[in-house]
């Protein structure tokens, strides 16, 4: 879908990106990642057409970003950090005027434009003045401009800077399902976000591509293999024991705590295995009752720094 070859951005003496190479196939929603002046914004401003490069190309469905800019920018849709509203036009006059801009055919525009509006539920505001609108449905707005005439690729930078707690979640839901119809490519500082919306990261650092892998597959492999924490009603010693000769499992940690017979264990799997129902057999046969099991390692944030600090040193 995208193809993007040897991308380099100057400023002057300031390399913004530095050779950068992705390949984003159809039909899957990506965590674009990086700290602050990483290179994130100028990256999916050179894929907008919005910026050119000072090296490299771009190829959108198969159309040079700068060679063919018409027909590779009808294969995207953008939303910036800051949606480009027009706060006195109504909702309705906004989609559609954004559907003129865009060259939708003129039979065309209603129908899309009430199709956005119903993707993005924001049928009922359609005759509201955009500045009379909250900061959630203002971004509803941008998104529908965004998914206005069935693009093939949605870029969004930042969707849910600002909003409630209440709204992100429905802003989420949103991402989510444009990711079953479209190519998605999110851009957030929010991990937990990241993991819960996208199939697929790539980690940006000082302009360069420091991870490009499967979200859980990124969090196994800098984990070093499944982590599961436990909290069992049993001895320290039993539990040793009772782990030792278990097949897949290759180290455990225990720690006894202030209640009554109940120790915290740490159980570290060999890559590529779930150890869980393993786990529940061993202990159901070794009579060491389960009060709690979680999936534990490093987070998506701790193998965010553990990266971007490597790129620093």
């Amino acid at each position: 879908m995208i193809e993007i070859s040897h991308l380099t951005k100057k400023y002057g003496t300031h390399v913004a990106v530095d050779d950068l190479n992705l390949t984003i196939e159809p039909g899957r929603i990506y965590g674009f990642l990086g700290p602050n002046g990483a290179g994130k914004s100028t990256t999916m401003n050179m894929i907008t057409g919005y910026l050119g490069a000072t090296e490299g190309t771009i190829k959108i469905n198969g159309f040079d970003i700068l060679a063919q800019p018409e027909d590779a920018k009808k294969c995207i849709g953008y939303l910036p950090e800051l949606p480009p509203l027009y706060m006195d036009m109504t909702v309705e006059e906004y989609l559609l005027f954004a559907a003129e801009l865009k060259k939708i055919p003129k039979e065309k525009r209603k129908p899309y434009v009430e199709d956005a509006m119903a993707t993005t539920k924001i049928t009922d505001m359609r005759g509201r003045l955009i500045k009379n609108l909250s900061k959630g449905y203002r971004q509803r707005v941008g998104l529908a401009q965004a998914v206005l005439g069935y693009p093939e690729v949605i870029i969004l930078d930042e969707p849910t800077v600002g909003l409630d707690p209440k709204q992100i979640i429905e802003i989420r839901d949103l991402i989510q399902s444009l990711g079953k119809k479209h190519t998605v490519i999110l851009s957030s500082h929010i991990l937990s976000e990241v993991r819960a919306v996208c199939d697929y990261i790539f980690i940006i650092s000082h302009g360069k591509l420091v991870a490009s892998e499967e979200t859980e597959e990124l969090v196994e492999r800098m984990s070093g293999g499944q982590v599961i924490e436990l909290k069992l009603k049993a001895e320290e010693e039993k539990i040793k024991e009772v782990f030792a000769d278990a097949e897949h499992i290759t180290a455990v940690e225990t720690k006894e705590l202030p209640e009554d017979g109940v120790t915290e264990v740490t159980v570290t799997a060999e890559k590529n295995k779930d150890v869980r129902e393993e786990i529940f057999h061993i202990c159901a046969e070794s009579d060491m009752p389960i009060l709690e099991m979680i999936n534990g390692g490093k987070s998506l944030e701790d193998i965010f720094l553990e990266l971007t600090s490597k790129e620093e040193e």
